[in-house]
């Protein structure tokens, strides 16, 4: 049986991002494992196991709240991919595709809210 986030497609987006991360930063300077590396894939892996908790709580209110922080490792991933651009560890077009995908993300977690919200 399936649990309440598994349900959720922002969710498998989400599982979906963690694996692109931790493919881009398999690439980086052995210098980042504890720089950038590490931020970028925590922040990856903030984003699924926050909707994950969020989808177990037990109120609307309780599961905004995970999903605003979601929100926020988005927009660190984000960041972290600019300065991974700007340092060359990743190419324009590695991160032009990861901005659409995350663009995508965080636009169906804005939608999530909107819909609990409206609740």
């Amino acid at each position: 049986m399936a649990r309440p986030h598994q349900k959720l497609k922002v969710w498998s987006r989400g599982m979906e991002l963690v694996k692109v991360i931790y493919q881009l930063t398999g690439q980086f300077p052995d210098n980042e494992k504890y720089g950038l590396i590490s931020q970028l894939r925590r922040a990856a892996v903030s984003v699924p196991t926050n909707i994950a908790e969020g989808a177990g709580r037990h109120t609307d209110k309780e599961f905004l709240n995970f999903l605003y922080i979601a929100s926020g490792s988005l927009s660190e991933i984000e960041t972290l991919a600019i300065i991974a651009n700007d340092l060359k560890y990743i190419s324009n077009k590695e991160y032009s595709t990861l901005d659409e995908r995350l663009q995508e993300l965080t636009a169906m977690t804005n939608g999530l809210i909107k819909k609990l919200k409206s609740n």
